[in-house]
């Protein structure tokens, strides 16, 4: 019993609660790969912080009885702006990793983003009825990018989200480089399905804009590039033929210290402004009053990691669309309450 004065902790929220049992269930190797940031974890820290930082400025007098979430990505229909981020190893949460992700993607109405470490093979992924991305990091092999690209494109991507903010790899303390996932990567989507060495499959260090229309051309798909933190970027993308961009700090785990997504994405969004690229926010987005002024702030969607990859561990597709759900349940209400019908409505005055 506390003592006078003293006020009861908060009771922990729901993909709280969900992390406390993915971390029982997984190997503790796969828990701490999964849950750090970079070096201390200031930037992903702080990321959750600065989204719990923003304020809204609700109108009233509104008609809000039949709030809607539905929305477009690059012109596919969504149920939700509450998209499924790209996250390496999950076979490590569920045997069938990507493939279960996307069945609660589907389950969802949502869009799912895939890695290239995906141990699963497109046509599983695509099997799942769920609109995909294929997340692109160019390796130095140009010609190993170049297939994969290609086969994604042929079993139904519709988008890359070519990943530009990692040239090499975050610094990781010694706790996190003691978790690093196997030293060998298997590319299951390469003819023969081969197995390489980690240091066999690197970055390419000088991801420079040339490769936007490379990408695009290779894959005849739209290039959204991942990692953007700057408006000048952003308007290098946008003259480059780039059809999105994400505004992300990679979850916390690349430079420690960066600005966080939620203080970069008004000035990204206001540089963009007109020019038909559209925006995307991820990293630290945790609840519905999170997405709200994400979009309002001039994101059309959101992209969530952790939340759905604790449900992949605790209860594989089924959790991964309650997580989906919950959080598209929570911007409705919000939406409501802001005097929003719709996403379109959720404008940048909402945000104080």
């Amino acid at each position: 019993m506390g003592t006078a004065g003293e006020s009861a902790a908060p009771e922990p929220e729901w993909w709280q609660t969900w992390e406390a049992e993915a971390e029982r269930r997984l190997p503790p190797h796969a828990y701490t790969y999964y849950a750090s940031g970079a070096v201390r974890d200031v930037t992903r820290d702080e990321g959750l912080r600065d989204w719990d930082a923003l304020r809204l400025l609700p109108h009233v007098l509104r008609r809000v009885s039949g709030v809607a979430t539905r929305t477009t990505v690059l012109g596919t229909e969504v149920a939700t702006p509450v998209l499924v981020a790209p996250m390496a190893g999950q076979e490590y949460a569920h045997p069938d990793g990507e493939r279960e992700m996307a069945k609660g993607a589907a389950g969802a109405g949502s869009l799912l983003g895939v890695t290239t470490w995906t141990a699963s093979r497109f046509e599983d992924i695509a099997a799942s009825g769920a609109p995909w991305w294929y997340q692109v990091y160019v390796t130095r092999d140009r010609g190993l990018t170049a297939e994969l690209v290609r086969r994604a494109a042929h079993h139904g991507a519709r988008a890359l989200l070519f990943t530009v903010d990692l040239p090499v790899l975050g610094r990781r303390g010694e706790k996190q480089r003691a978790a690093d996932l196997d030293p060998t990567v298997r590319l299951v989507n390469l003819e023969g399905r081969q197995v390489l060495p980690r240091e066999e499959v690197q970055s390419e260090p000088d991801l420079t804009p040339d490769l936007i229309g490379w990408l695009r051309e290779t894959s005849g798909l739209p290039v959204v590039v991942k990692g953007v933190l700057r408006a000048d970027d952003a308007r290098v993308v946008a003259d480059h033929g780039g059809a999105g961009v994400v505004v992300s700090t990679h979850g916390g785990r690349q430079l420690d210290r960066s600005v966080t997504s939620a203080s970069a994405l008004p000035r990204v969004a206001e540089a963009l402004a007109g020019t038909g690229v559209e925006v995307y926010a991820d990293s630290g987005v945790r609840r519905g009053e999170h997405i709200a002024a994400a979009l309002a702030l001039g994101a059309r969607a959101v992209f969530v990691g952790r939340p759905a990859l604790w449900g992949l561990a605790t209860e594989g597709a089924a959790a991964v669309q309650e997580a989906v759900e919950r959080l598209t349940a929570e911007l409705a209400h919000t939406m409501t309450l802001l005097g929003a019908a719709d996403p379109a409505a959720l404008t940048p005055d909402l945000v104080a």
